[in-house]
Formats: C-alpha cells, structure tokens, sequence
C-alpha cells in the first residue's frame, strides 16, 4: 500500500460509546482497562482498542508493554482534528521555517536526509490523557485507559540544526509549530503548539523515521516533531510548517487545553475549579504490567513473572517495587537495560503463587530523583482528566 493513497484502503470503524458512572464527585480510581480490541484494523496497524475512525483513535492493549520498543503496527494514534490529508507525496512534500529568520527555507524529505547530520533518540510518546478514565466525575476527551502510549526509536535531524541553518534573529524567543490536519467546521482552531527556544536541547528532533522504517501515516508520515520527556500534545504530526516569533501567541490549544491547576498537587474539585492553571508538559513518574493480564487464571506455586515498562520525563527510573499484598510490603522488581533516560525501561519480577484465589498486583516506578508512583486514590481530581500516574493494580486468579 502507498501512503499517498492511505484513507482508499482505510477500513471504517465505529465510534465507542462512552459509559456514565455513578461513583461519587471527585474521585480517582484505577482507569477503565475492560474495553475490547476491535475486530477491525487500520491500515499499517493491527486490530487495537478503537475509539473513533474519524479523527483516527485507537489505543494499544495492555499486553503489548513487556518490552523496551512498541511495535508499529500496535502504536496508538491521536489525533485531534478530522480532516487528514489523504495524499501525501514524499518526492514534493516540505516543511517551511520562516519568521524571525535570516533566510526562509522550504526543506524537502530528501534535503533532511542528505543536508544534515543524521540522529537517533529513543523516547517515550504519551497523550496528557492517558488513563483519563480513571477519573470521576468524567472530564470531558478521550476515555482512555492506560494504553495512549508507546515508546519507539525515532530518527531525524535536530531541530536546533535546522534552525541553526536559517538563523535566528535577534530577540527570536518562540517557535510555532503546526501540522497538516485540519478541522471540519472553519471556526475549529488549528492544531498549533509552541514552545520557547530555551526548552529546545540535542534530543529534540524532525523525526522521518520509526522503528527502523518510514513513520506510519497514522502516526504523523512523513514527519513529526519529537520532543522527548514531553507530553503527546506537543508532537506535532504530519508536520508542515516551523515558525520562529518574538512574543507567545494565544492559542486554544495552549491557553485552553491541556492544561492542570497551577498548584503543588495539580489538583481541583468539580466544585471549586483552580482559577490559576498551567499547561501540561513534562511526563511525570509512571510504570504498567503487561503481563499478566487483569482476569488472567495463574497456577499455584507455578513460576509467574510479572512484566512491565516504567518510564518518566527524563530523569530516569531508579527501580520498580511489586507488591502482592495490597502495598502492605514491597519487593524491588529487576530492570533490563536502560536505553536512555527518555525510554521506556522494562522490568521483570518472578514469584511463586502460594495461595489459591484472588491476588492483587501492583507495580510502583521510582526515578532517579526519588519521585514514585501514588496510590490511585491519592491522585487528585482534576478536569482534564490529565497526568494520572496511579500505581497500578492487576487482579488475578490462582488456581
């Protein structure tokens, strides 16, 4: 299949209907991990948990997080707008840096390959929403559970050398990025994110690679902005269009979404909103276990390893704790080889079942600067549904 010819192959699937709770105002629990994966695939992927086909939503299951790299076809996809191009063409395709520049420039796929050096960063991408079920009351977006996520090795050019080739000038202080997806209804505002020029260092890159191969179209071909240890929201897709400024630029999906309370615990009520709140940036402290599965049958006294991937916004994941009793004691979890501060790190941690019934595991990252994972509970409300990170609970059965 041609990329350039993506959506005439696209298979149509149907939007997921979001249940209402009943549980009371305010509460944080563990996310919504029951939904299904569809018996449809999108192109280049394989069938994952579909929440809408237009714009494209699909989350990756549970089960795929037992490695260090998420496959391709399993990646999740947001995206935020409907209108996605359908024809993209490699041979023509630019994207334009201009403002506050010495020299505009229109670069092609081939001038990023063979005009600049060429580098690699593995990095962890993950919505602000991910496991936004877990909060009730329901805030409004995506009901993810806790597969928005995927870690991959991307591969690019820095944007720093790019910039560096059309010169910045003097007072230069933001860049604006935006991508080629496009709303439905004209009054939609565009996807448009900035950043300040003091957040940019070597690891973020104009990525045309994934993997090892040509980014999948679902997941921003032929290029995207990778910008490690940030959230998903600033990873600009399919992206077109680099703009450098002297002064921030109000944006909606700056100055409205994406946002938490700018306060120490990020938190709020459904009664008393935050009146003060900031945008969401960098990931904090997370881990999941892909295996085993929650409703999984495990034998007495059998040998089980438990599996995961932990991860954070840079700093590093120091261990991971298992716990078999409910969080009563903690046993640190083995880590496999660290791929960079920015991926994800995988862990293993074997035991023995010595009781039949019902058994409760729980994994608890913590990074390099002593930050863990909190109780589900413990999380405070907000009305994003952004950053949860509680520790995770997989319900088993030993038989």
């Amino acid at each position: 299949m041609k990329r350039r010819d993506f959506f005439k192959t696209s298979i149509a699937a149907s939007a997921a209907v979001l249940s209402s709770t009943s549980l009371a105002a305010g509460e944080t629990h563990q996310p919504n991990e029951t939904r299904k994966v569809s018996k449809y695939a999108f192109p280049e992927k394989r069938p994952l948990i579909t929440y809408s086909d237009r714009p494209p939503l699909l989350e990756t299951p549970l089960s795929v997080f037992t490695e260090e790299f998420t496959p391709n076809d399993q990646f999740f996809v947001r995206w935020h707008l409907p209108d996605i191009p359908t024809h993209i063409d490699p041979d023509t395709y630019t994207i334009h840096i201009n403002g506050m520049v010495q020299r505009e420039l229109k670069i092609s796929l081939k001038d990023l390959k063979n005009d600049f050096e060429q580098v690699e960063v593995n990095a962890v991408v993950q919505c602000g929403g991910n496991s936004r079920s877990a909060f009730t009351p329901i805030p409004g977006g995506i009901q993810w559970g806790s597969g928005a996520m995927g870690c991959a090795r991307w591969k690019g050019v820095r944007l720093k050398d790019i910039l560096d080739k059309a010169g910045l000038i003097e007072g230069a202080k933001w860049i604006g990025f935006n991508g080629r997806e496009k709303a439905a209804y004209y009054k939609t505002p565009n996807f448009v994110r900035e950043l300040e020029l003091d957040e940019l260092d070597d690891h973020v890159i104009v990525a045309y690679e994934m993997n090892g191969e040509d980014l999948p179209y679902l997941n921003g071909y032929p290029l995207r902005l990778v910008l490690p240890g940030y959230y998903s929201d600033s990873w600009v897709k399919m992206l077109s269009n680099i703009t450098v400024t002297d002064k921030y630029k109000s944006l909606f999906f700056m100055d409205k979404a994406y946002r938490v309370p700018d306060n120490e615990c990020e938190c709020e009520t459904p009664e008393k909103l935050a009146k003060k709140t900031k945008p969401i940036t960098i990931m904090n402290v997370k881990s999941v276990i892909g295996y085993p599965e929650n409703g999984a049958k495990i034998y007495h006294n059998s040998e089980v390893v438990v599996r995961g991937v932990a991860w954070d916004g840079g700093y590093g994941i120091h261990k991971v704790m298992i716990s078999l009793d409910d969080g009563k004691t903690w046993d640190e979890a083995q880590l496999k080889e660290d791929l960079g501060r920015y991926a994800y790190r995988s862990f293993r941690f074997g035991f023995k079942p010595k009781k039949y019934g019902k058994l409760h595991i729980m994994a608890k990252a913590v990074n390099s600067l002593g930050e863990e994972q909190p109780f589900s509970k413990d999380i405070g409300w907000n009305r994003g549904g952004y950053k949860y990170n509680g520790i995770q609970v997989v319900n088993v059965e030993v038989v």
